[in-house]
């Protein structure tokens, strides 16, 4: 759904087309070889990014429960907000996904990918001033394998037997071969701090291009430019308010009149009439996000998977990217991969709405009674329209779904991950691997289906080891398998992430990572005027 010309100008804009490559696509999508030159011209000239200003956003996902500790990172507006202040070692590359410096500047495997060594750059201050160390960076991984932080990157640094300084360089050393650690390693949480952030993990000092200002959860956060940034390429605006607006009418409203400059989680049914606005631009990513209605599949009465096979085949997954998603998006299949990612499990039959089949496991199941879903606006945008449209289909195949309306503020502290049946979202993860280890490994913090079996996290480990390309996508292929057949997810549909800018707004980025540019959004923008 994204406008392709759009598109191939920000690819200009983001160093990732040149000249001739740009004008050639735009003619085959239709423009003239005049109006290819001058919109070249114009998104060439964006290439170079203007200083200064005040940038604001306006961003849904931010909760009274929020903090600043990147391991407890929950939301969508502490992801975005740890961007701004904190660093990883690596990056994933918005366009290819693949794994590209941060704080480390190279990495090499041995010969089965059991050691990895990094060289850590030199020269990098904290916002309080001491100089990056690797200890730092050891007592940050160090902190993050230990199950009292909670952090949400426990199970994708599972495999970690050993992090050492040998002779100046990062040395970790694994339980088996792992060919994805690197990006493994950019996952949002994994936030380098001084001395780990042992001494105070919610201090928000890191690395980043902004310092933090003043944090008040569930309202806004402010931060002011690093001048000692080890970067040039980022954090243009001398300062940043990020403003939590979980309200979608209140998002729309404050971009068109110019109150602020960014907003996200932009309902599709609304796109048509904010396009209306004169000053705002439509910005649309697709990628690996997904949503989600989420059974424990440890908890009555969803501890039968028949049960779980009646709510699968009860979801109608075309009319949901049809009414929820407008068409920006596309049909899930009750796993969390998509095209998207290396090695995709092809040949999987495609599930179907099919209230026949429902009925049958329904009955099956033994259950009698209606079913609760707990549901809020915050987890996904239309997600309780999304919940009254599964309602009606549940009911041609003889289930009644009870649907209980949560509040906004306290949601992912108290209903997700923690009720047995509610809606929610996931963003997507650089590797199958990671997206598997955080939500899927039974030893996993974030298991919110509570997919505790022991087959699949022997596959999972089999194939991290494994360096045999073909033999991986077969153990993904059956990975894919088992939670789409006894897992607790209903996956009906992967979304492209809908944000929107004002004109006087440049350097948005189309980044596959994840939604808000992979959470770089701040740190990429500028204001022309």
């Amino acid at each position: 759904m994204t406008d392709p010309i759009k598109y191939f100008a920000s690819r200009v804009s983001a160093h990732e087309m040149n000249r001739r490559e740009f004008i050639g696509r735009s003619m085959a999508a239709g423009l003239t070889l005049a109006a290819a030159t001058s919109l070249y011209g114009k998104s060439a000239m964006a290439q170079e990014p203007k200083r200064g200003g005040h940038l604001k956003l306006g961003l849904q996902g931010g909760s009274s429960t929020d903090v600043i500790d990147p391991a407890k990172s929950s939301s969508q507006f502490t992801f975005a907000m740890n961007r701004n202040w904190g660093d990883t070692l690596v990056e994933s590359h918005p366009t290819s996904g693949l794994a590209v410096p941060a704080l480390a500047e190279s990495w090499e495997p041995n010969a089965d990918a059991s050691v990895w060594t990094f060289k850590i750059r030199k020269g990098v201050e904290f916002h309080n001033g001491s100089e990056l160390t690797i200890d730092d960076v050891i007592k940050t991984l160090n902190r993050h394998t230990d199950e009292k932080s909670e952090s949400g990157a426990l199970g994708v640094l599972g495999s970690i037997k050993g992090i050492e300084n040998k002779g100046g360089d990062l040395v970790i050393t694994l339980s088996e071969g792992n060919a994805d650690l690197p990006l493994l390693l950019s996952d949002y949480h994994l936030v380098i701090q001084p001395d780990g952030g042992y001494d105070d993990p919610s201090s928000g000092i890191g690395t980043g291009p902004f310092k933090v200002d003043n944090f008040e959860a569930g309202v806004r956060a402010t931060f002011v430019k690093n001048e000692n940034d080890w970067r040039s390429d980022r954090g243009y605006v001398d300062s940043v308010e990020m403003i939590v607006m979980n309200d979608a009418t209140a998002r729309m409203a404050a971009l068109s009149s110019g109150q602020v400059h960014f907003i996200n989680r932009v309902d599709p049914k609304t796109v048509s009439l904010l396009k209306r606005a004169p000053n705002v631009d439509i910005q649309t990513t697709s990628g690996r996000g997904h949503y989600v209605f989420i059974m424990h599949c440890n908890t009555a009465p969803f501890d039968n998977n028949d049960l779980r096979l009646a709510l699968k085949h009860a979801m109608d997954r075309e009319t949901m990217v049809e009414k929820i998603l407008g068409g920006y998006g596309k049909v899930g299949n009750d796993f969390p991969i998509n095209e998207t990612y290396a090695l995709f499990p092809e040949g999987i039959e495609q599930r179907s709405y099919d209230p026949d089949k429902a009925a049958f496991h329904f009955k099956k199941s033994g259950h009698d009674g209606s079913v609760l879903l707990r549901t809020s606006d915050v987890a996904f945008p239309g997600a309780v329209d999304a919940a009254v449209l599964y309602q009606e289909s549940a009911k041609k195949a003889g289930i009644d779904i009870e649907i209980k309306r949560e509040p906004g503020d306290g949601y992912w502290s108290n209903v997700w991950n923690v009720q047995p049946f509610s809606t929610s979202y996931w963003g997507g993860r650089p590797t199958q691997d990671q997206m598997y280890s955080t939500a899927y490994l039974s030893s996993a913090d974030w298991n919110d289906t509570r997919f505790f079996n022991t087959d699949f996290d022997k596959v999972l480990l089999e194939a991290r080891a494994e360096l045999d390309q073909n033999k991986r996508k077969e153990m993904y292929h059956d990975m894919a398998l088992m939670v789409r057949d006894t897992g607790g997810l209903i996956l009906p549909m992967f979304n492209d992430f809908v944000n929107a800018t004002t004109t006087n707004v440049s350097g948005f980025v189309q980044d596959i990572g994840n939604d808000m540019s992979n959470g770089y959004v701040a740190t990429r923008l500028w204001l022309n005027s």
